[in-house]
């Protein structure tokens, strides 16, 4: 076991529970985060919208030379579009979630 401490975990990826009926599956020992001194943080991109311009710049650049690269899922034919959104509401899509015409 890693005795190590002092971590952090940012909380993300948190739209496939926006509609859950029941609790949402999770970790049980939260309390290990308090015995290795680490950190529990969520993040919401409208805190970092101020950065917005700088990240287009750069993003944009690393798109064109290769560097960044993104996961998508993508369903085919708009008649799977219904299933498709729904798909992305409930997490079960990786990166962007695209419907191919």
């Amino acid at each position: 076991m890693n005795r190590a401490g002092g971590g952090r975990i940012a909380m993300v990826g948190a739209i496939s529970s926006y509609n859950a009926t029941e609790p949402v599956p999770g970790p049980s020992n939260l309390f290990e985060l308090a015995a290795k001194d680490a950190t529990l943080r969520g993040m919401l991109i409208n805190s970092y919208f101020h950065l917005f311009p700088e990240w287009i710049g750069k993003a944009a650049g690393w798109l064109a030379d290769g560097s960044l690269r993104t996961k998508v899922t993508v369903a085919e034919g708009i008649e799977r579009a219904p299933e498709a959104f729904l798909d992305m509401m409930r997490g079960g899509n990786v990166g962007k979630m695209l419907v191919r015409l």
